[in-house]
């Protein structure tokens, strides 16, 4: 499909016409996460942002003609703390948290990327990159450490677009006497005995946490490639320190041609924190907490993609009635209806800075004007109304014979002119979920947010 394709590139700060290195071959890495525990609901957002820009490369290029590379950091202080804290092991507790990030975001609809690399298995490659930089005179050993001399990358700070003497002001930078610069950033670090670690040239000890992508990047994509993603929280100092070990250990490349941050997550317009009782995880959402019922996985993913990736998401329980009273709708519609061919108006709309609230308008036209084949692939494109999201949306009632007595109820209130007996029907039908249209054609039940076919059985 010949679409130009339209991305905000963060370190130019304008919006580019993406052209691939090599269209039989486009190259995508993102930062995945730290498995130590739950992935919370704004873990999703890149997941689910990126996963979006995947399938459209995917549609554009071809499927076999896309790399999408996400990683797992499986060696970090925080893992070893909860070890330590748990008295479970490492393996035990990155395996565990794994499989529950990856059972979470397909939950939400997110593919399996083609390379999910976990950081251990590249030690080799991290310390031959860190021998390479000391080498080239950008790295030093100090008491065991290895670190990266900031001063040595003239570009340093390119991404961000601070100078070194800024962000040195501004950083919380770990102060320790073996650094040259107060900038300089740990390539790799010294274990102790109780802690996981490799031996090296420097001696028993474990990488810091920027190198890990640039060698996995560099050993999986290659010196130079098309997209680098991950949240605008990771732009300092993890994109920055990675822009600039990369660039330095492999001159002949330019790293990430595009850089993609998405913004942050809120929740009922207030920053998500442990505090103010509104930080939850993807998990605790699709399973329900405190009393709560579950919200669907294709409930929050349309959330989700309903604000675009450059905008804070606010995530509300209204938007997620909305959210569920749509596809709920949008289900029956397509129930039986054949997959047509992604309309070429969604794939441009997403194809401008991935813009999947526009793309969801162009999905609403459709649906409005009876094209339920081009609905049901448009929504596909983005993930939505299709067979792997599951059958949450199923009615285990028929609500035909509701809406046939509800009729007759109405037909005799018109006679009588007591609506009494409506009216106490439809508190009933509407305190249940279901939304009742009633007009000159007859009576419509359908399944709305919240839908508890147990609250009919009065019925």
């Amino acid at each position: 499909m010949d679409v130009p394709i339209w991305l905000t590139n963060s370190r130019t700060r304008k919006k580019e016409l993406f052209e691939p290195i090599d269209p039989d071959n486009v190259r995508i890495y993102v930062c995945g996460p730290t498995v130590y525990d739950r992935a919370h609901l704004g873990n999703a957002r890149p997941a689910i942002v990126f996963d979006v820009l995947f399938r459209l490369m995917r549609q554009v290029y071809g499927p076999e003609h896309v790399t999408y590379v996400r990683n797992f950091t499986d060696v970090d202080d925080k893992i070893n703390a909860r070890a330590q804290a748990s008295g479970r092991s490492i393996g035990e507790i990155t395996a565990e948290t794994t499989q529950w990030y990856l059972d979470d975001m397909a939950a939400v609809g997110v593919m399996e990327p083609t390379h999910m690399p976990r950081a251990t298995e590249f030690i080799d490659q991290m310390i031959a990159m860190i021998g390479d930089l000391i080498e080239k005179g950008h790295a030093y050993e100090a008491e065991g450490h290895v670190l990266f001399a900031v001063e040595s990358y003239k570009a340093y700070g390119g991404l961000s677009g601070r100078s070194v003497d800024d962000m040195i002001a501004g950083a919380r930078v770990e102060v320790a006497p073996y650094k040259r610069n107060p900038m300089d950033f740990v390539l790799w670090k010294p274990s102790e005995p109780e802690l996981p670690g490799w031996d090296s040239p420097w001696g028993r000890g474990r990488p810091g946490w920027h190198i890990e992508c640039s060698a996995m990047s560099y050993e999986l994509l290659g010196a130079s490639f098309d997209i680098h993603g991950g949240g605008n929280d990771l732009m300092f100092p993890h994109h920055e320190n990675e822009i600039a070990q990369s660039c330095c250990a492999h001159p002949e490349g330019g790293f990430a041609k595009v850089w993609l941050h998405n913004e942050m997550l809120q929740v009922e317009g207030k920053k998500m924190s442990k505090s103010l009782g509104n930080f939850f995880t993807v998990h605790d959402l699709l399973e329900g907490r405190d009393g709560q019922a579950g919200v669907p996985g294709e409930v929050i993913r349309f959330v989700m993609l309903s604000t675009h990736y450059r905008k804070p998401m606010d995530w509300t329980a209204e938007k997620a009635r909305e959210a569920e009273a749509t596809l709920r709708k949008w289900r029956g519609m397509v129930a039986d209806v054949e997959v047509g061919a992604v309309p070429e108006t969604v794939v441009s709309v997403l194809a401008d800075d991935l813009n999947t609230a526009g793309a969801i308008a162009e999905l609403h036209k459709l649906a409005s004007s009876g094209d339920l084949g081009g609905l049901k692939a448009g929504a596909g494109l983005l993930g939505l109304l299709t067979p792997e999201m599951g059958a949450w949306d199923e009615v285990s009632v028929d609500l035909s014979g509701l809406a046939d007595k509800l009729a007759a109820v109405r037909a005799a209130a018109m006679e009588s002119k007591d609506f009494s007996e409506v009216d106490r029907m439809k508190a009933a039908l509407l305190e249940a979920g279901v939304e009742v249209r009633m007009s000159k054609a007859g009576v419509e039940l359908l399944p709305g947010a919240g839908f508890d076919a147990a609250k009919l059985e009065g019925l």
